[in-house]
């Protein structure tokens, strides 16, 4: 019987909640996501062409920060145009290899997310503790060895619990109480026990979230002392705020996809808007404010943007 209902419920795909029990705030978030994901657009895709063009922005911090932008594009798309489109048409409707698909992409560049700010880390260390080995240490070869751990290594988590999390039987549950398909909100759905997934669900936050984050608080421990011997005011002033942008994006990140997980099975209505509005944070302003946090003090991407429009008007 249970293969039977999970046949049926797998032809008929999956219906996504997300804000529906709030219709008013579901028609505001509907102007406001909109206008969001645009800047979400422009301004990773402005760093990704910035990086790309201007010469002096060809460093390993620039390079990272593309592949971040470049992550931060794919991982909106994911998730908020069906949103939308679910929003304006109310059905809701996903199918199931669709959700499948949108489960295995939100999962594998949020986790690639993880792992690559680790790496920024450790680029803003050998930075400012190691500054005349620095163009050594992080040659091309590497930072391109590095982005691609990160990223093989997201893939490769997502492609576990994406399967794993298939194939649980539902008996013909198929409400999913988010907007988008992700794995708390699938187990929820299952009429079998869960634990073998839960446990590795939490297995791979100690290797995706816990062990980055150890390794990014390592190196700030010692970017801190390092900048304490700074004995220029200047030079002090000029390393906070190299790494005070990559900081910024860390606790934003880490603090409410981390915070997800409280709600992983919320039992009341305010509960389970708190989870949601955590999962829109997570998946869409940080994204969004990633942009303006790297370049709103940058001098090099301010002095790049001049180039480009200069050469524009030259043009014309």
């Amino acid at each position: 019987m249970r293969r039977l209902n999970s046949t049926s419920h797998h032809t008929n795909g999956f219906v996504l909640v997300g804000f529906s029990e709030w219709p008013r705030l579901e028609m505001a978030l509907l102007v406001v996501v909109s206008i969001f994901y645009i800047l979400t657009l422009f301004g990773n895709s402005a760093i990704i062409i910035l990086s790309r063009m201007d010469p002096k922005l060809h460093t390993p911090m620039y390079f990272f920060l593309a592949n971040l932008s470049f992550l931060d594009l794919c991982y909106t798309t994911s998730t908020v145009p069906q949103m939308l489109i679910n929003i304006q048409s109310h059905k809701r409707s996903i199918s199931y290899v669709g959700c499948i698909a949108q489960l295995f992409i939100f999962l594998s560049l949020g986790s690639t997310e993880c792992v690559l700010l680790s790496i920024m880390a450790f680029d803003r260390y050998v930075a400012i503790c190691q500054p005349l080995r620095y163009t050594v240490i992080m040659h091309s070869q590497l930072c391109q060895q590095l982005a691609a751990v990160a990223w093989i290594t997201g893939f490769s988590n997502s492609l576990v619990q994406t399967v794993l999390t298939s194939l649980l039987p539902r008996c013909g549950q198929f409400q999913i109480e988010n907007f988008f398909c992700e794995v708390p909100a699938m187990l929820q759905l299952s009429c079998v026990d869960t634990w073998v997934n839960e446990v590795e669900m939490y297995a791979a936050v100690v290797v995706i979230k816990v062990i980055p984050l150890g390794l990014i608080l390592f190196s700030y421990i010692n970017i801190v002392r390092a900048v304490i011997r700074i004995q220029s005011s200047e030079g002090r002033k000029k390393a906070f705020q190299t790494c005070g942008s990559h900081l910024l994006v860390v606790i934003m990140f880490y603090g409410s996809a981390i915070s997800g997980y409280a709600y992983m099975a919320p039992r009341s209505s305010s509960a389970k808007l708190k989870g949601k509005l955590l999962a829109l944070f997570y998946g869409l302003i940080t994204p969004m404010l990633n942009p303006l946090i790297y370049t709103l003090r940058n001098k090099d991407v301010k002095t790049a943007v001049k180039k480009i429009l200069g050469r524009e008007q030259e043009l014309r």
